[in-house]
């Protein structure tokens, strides 16, 4: 599925035990924060970092001003560890192409690692003497602190940062191909582009064979590489005063594409083969995953005589609600998707319901649980796992009831990373029954598995539209 331009992007390694491994890989281009800049004269770097804040949040706010975090959006071991290794990369992304005179988007698809893989240049750039940046890479809760010194009165500064990662990248490389370059390089986006194509970000399992963990970054809107240097500047009276201290910022904006390869557990692979799909009754269980995954179809069969029922009757439906069960079971020692997203398959179309009026967040500054009357948010037992997902569908079932020529869609179930984001990814080759799926799943790494409404589904477990309504007097 199209994994390129997403808001956020998974990096790392996510062991789920039930459905399988997901190695997940990125590349993006850069971009100068400034075009055409004046170097200087001589430029010596002092230093490379390259840094992405993480999703993080206090959990305790201390009287000397330092904060202890604790990441969200980590998904895997706590103590996870990976061989990451960043490097130039040699592909060129194009943002669109032309064919028989037509302009169209260039898309690219989560099944490319290979591709980039293939097209990276060189060492690796992240090779700090330190493993925790490279071969034991972790995802740190800790705070950066950072204390400096005033030349002249002496003064202590510490400043303090919320985690992030924090890369410290191949001096020589940036000396060479930034400082050094030639100025037409650096002066306009499309030849800088050209010139330096981006990085590639690849992910392996430690020589340790450590636990691992992925991360959810946006790499987009908040990384950046800081390169630190000194350049002569005109010679003046003061012999003292012939350099200064400079700083030159490189985003890591532009396209990009997430890359996540999925190592499936058989069961999991057998239960999405398309010979073993059962369109007729429907499955025992439905398997739905976000990346490079899967969705489930719904289709309310045999619902047109209910339908007539409750138009000749007059009933006035109050509610009406599409419960899953999650098969605990299965999904023991599984992490579980906080929320799943039901939408028109048909058309690639939220629901009537979607739009349900909420004008805030279930959660007091959580924008993952806004819409919480359509809902799709999971639902816990005592020992804070998964039971069920109850989606509102009231305003689609009234829709058919009351106008019979109103088409009977299938309805697409995914897995989602924000319900907010509505938007369809194209489907690399698509089929009869989908050409797209939600951008939003594509962001999520997780997965659960839910009881489908075929017979043999205990009956207390089995997937049912529920429908309250009022009958007139």
């Amino acid at each position: 599925i199209q994994s390129n331009s997403l808001a956020v992007n998974a990096l790392g390694i996510y062991d789920n035990p039930v459905l399988g491994s997901t190695i997940a890989n990125f590349n993006t281009q850069v971009s100068l924060a400034t075009y055409a800049p004046t170097i200087g004269a001589d430029p010596v770097i002092e230093s490379v970092v390259l840094t992405v804040p993480y999703f993080s949040h206090v959990k305790t706010a201390n009287t000397d001003g330092s904060s202890i975090y604790e990441l969200d959006s980590i998904h895997g071991a706590v103590d996870g560890k990976l061989k990451l290794s960043v490097y130039e990369s040699g592909f060129q992304m194009r943002s669109s192409y032309f064919d028989s005179g037509s302009q169209f988007a260039q898309l690219y698809y989560t099944d490319q690692n290979s591709v980039f893989d293939q097209n990276k240049k060189g060492d690796i750039l992240n090779n700090d003497p330190k493993i925790a940046q490279n071969s034991e890479f972790f995802f740190d809760a800790s705070e950066i602190v950072q204390t400096t010194v005033d030349e002249t009165t002496k003064k202590e500064t510490v400043t303090r940062t919320a985690p992030q990662m924090r890369l410290n990248l191949d001096k020589a490389f940036f000396q060479t191909k930034i400082l050094n370059a030639p100025a037409a390089k650096l002066s306009t986006a499309d030849l800088f582009q050209e010139y330096f194509r981006g990085l590639y970000f690849k992910v392996e399992r430690t020589d340790k064979n450590d636990p691992v963990n992925m991360a959810m970054l946006d790499f987009a809107s908040k990384g950046i590489i800081t390169i630190k240097y000194k350049a002569k500047t005109e010679i003046t009276t003061d012999p003292a005063e012939t350099t200064e201290e400079k700083t030159l910022v490189i985003n890591l904006t532009g396209s990009n594409v997430s890359l996540p390869q999925d190592i499936k557990k058989a069961e999991y692979a057998s239960a999405i083969n398309s010979a073993n799909i059962n369109t007729t009754e429907g499955d025992e269980r439905l398997y739905i995953k976000g990346g490079q995954g899967s969705l489930a179809v719904i289709e309310l069969n045999s619902f047109a005589a209910k339908l007539d029922e409750i138009r000749t009757n007059k009933w006035l439906v109050n509610e009406a609600n599409l419960v899953f069960h999650i098969d605990s079971d299965k999904m023991a020692g599984a992490e579980e998707p906080r929320r799943v997203y039901l939408y028109d398959l048909t058309n690639n179309l939220p629901v009537l319901d979607y739009a349900d009026g909420t004008t805030g967040n279930l959660v007091a500054g959580n924008a993952k649980t806004s819409r919480y009357i359509f809902d799709g948010m999971i639902n816990v037992d005592a020992n804070k796992r998964g039971t069920t997902y109850k989606i509102r569908i009231t305003r689609h079932i009234r829709e058919l009831i009351k106008d019979a020529t109103v088409a009977n869609v299938k309805l697409g179930l995914v897995v989602t990373e924000d319900v907010g984001v509505i938007a369809s990814n194209k489907l690399k080759l698509k089929n009869n029954i989908i050409s797209e799926a939600p951008k939003a799943s594509v962001m999520n790494p997780l997965g659960t598995i839910l009881y489908g409404a075929k017979s043999t589904v205990p009956d207390d477990k089995r997937l049912k539209l529920e429908i309250y309504y009022t009958k007139p007097n």
